[in-house]
């Protein structure tokens, strides 16, 4: 099928069909209705659409999995491939793009360095990439971009991105116009989610909080399965919960903030005035595991105000799982980070003093919270990125 092909009209039961095989994988109709909720009738209505769009193929009879006696199982397989969308994670020194199928398997990835930090510029970065991705590829028919900052998902409209330097950029509709395809904008920890939301531990959950620890803290919340954006696109900042009034001094002009203590810029600092520069984080953790005093102290002190700030997101909204990640915590750049295996020694330094602040602070039974520290990939984000788009289709696909 062709990306740009008209979409047939689906109705309610069309698109819960829809959404139910992208996020949960191949069934059958008897199955499909019993995770629906629908009559086999409505399944067969909802689903021929679909299939003469090419986005479903029935694969044929097969035995019922459960040894019930009766009819055979008709299975009703995702076509992935059918649509892809392709991600794009925007940062100050890197482009990180992918192409996705509809389940978000990455198809093909590209790393290409930022020439000039000027939105303009930033804009015929992503239309080049874009243009080189989608060659050779009809089937793609979107557009997904994730940047970090105070972001409006709706008009795909960037207010602010400090890392960026960026004001009141258009950046969705820029790119839109440009390439000629949807485009999605997302602030790149709610993009991070979202792929969690759809595809990973997200999925059957009703809550849960991501938080990234790197140059800033960055955190993205699910409340009753639904991403939160916030009245004026930001919430969850963890970042600036206050640890210790008499703390370092943050960038947002308080003292003592998550951010100022656990992010790169406040470890890599404390650390340049116990006398060690020119240091990266692994260096950091390296020094720690070999009992370098500073190291160890500095690494702590990051973990727990991490851990204070998760226990504070933990006592406010009760999130069944809480996933760490980020620079911090260890990851991977270049060309091939999709596939690269990740060190998870990166990350266990600061493991034991996240767990014990949160179970410290935590209250009740929000201290049954699951902890997760997760090591980041770069292509992570970019795929965040095109789960955005992949949502914004499946979700509006066939809507007149």
């Amino acid at each position: 099928m062709s990306a740009r092909s008209a979409a047939p009209a689906l109705s309610p039961a069309g698109t819960r069909v829809f959404q139910e095989l992208v996020r949960n994988g191949d069934a059958s109709r008897t199955a499909l209705a019993r995770d629906t909720g629908l009559t086999p009738g409505a399944i067969t209505r909802a689903v021929r659409p679909l299939l003469e769009a090419g986005l479903l193929l029935e694969t044929g009879d097969r035995a019922s999995s459960d040894g019930a006696l009766g009819r055979p199982a008709t299975m009703v397989t995702l076509q992935a491939e059918a649509y892809q969308s392709i991600g794009v994670k925007v940062t100050a020194d890197q482009l990180f793009g992918v192409v996705c199928d509809l389940r978000c398997q990455v198809l093909d990835e590209v790393t290409v360095p930022v020439r000039d930090h000027g939105a303009d510029a930033i804009v015929e970065q992503i239309v080049e990439l874009v243009d080189g991705l989608r060659a050779g590829r009809p089937a793609v028919g979107s557009v997904g971009l994730a940047v970090s900052g105070d972001v409006d998902a709706v008009s795909g409209h960037v207010a602010y991105s400090p890392f960026l330097a960026w004001r009141d950029v258009p950046l969705g509709t820029e790119v839109a116009r440009r390439t000629g395809l949807t485009t999605t904008v997302e602030n790149d920890v709610r993009a991070l989610l979202t792929g969690e939301r759809w595809y990973g531990v997200g999925r059957g959950i009703s809550s849960l909080a991501l938080v990234t620890v790197g140059t800033g803290i960055g955190c993205a919340l699910l409340v009753n399965g639904q991403v939160v954006h916030g009245g004026f696109g930001v919430a969850g900042e963890v970042g600036h919960v206050l640890v210790d009034p008499e703390g370092p001094l943050c960038h947002c002009g308080n003292r003592g903030c998550v951010e100022a203590i656990a992010g790169s810029a406040g470890i890599l600092g404390r650390m340049a005035e116990a006398g060690f520069d020119g240091l990266g984080i692994g260096d950091v953790a390296d020094l720690a595991r070999s009992g370098q005093p500073d190291a160890v102290r500095v690494l702590a002190d990051a973990g727990r105000a991490v851990g204070i700030g998760i226990a504070t997101i933990a006592n406010l909204l009760g999130a069944q799982h809480i996933v760490i990640t980020g620079e911090a915590i260890g990851s991977r750049s270049g060309p091939a980070a999709g596939d690269a295996p990740v060190d998870e020694q990166d990350y266990d330094v600061m493991d034991p003093h996240v767990r014990s602040a949160f179970e410290e602070r935590a209250f009740g039974s929000a201290a049954r919270s699951a902890i997760e520290l997760r090591p980041l990939r770069f292509v992570d984000w970019a795929r965040g990125a095109a789960a955005c788009a992949v949502e914004h289709f499946v979700t509006s696909y066939g809507r007149s």
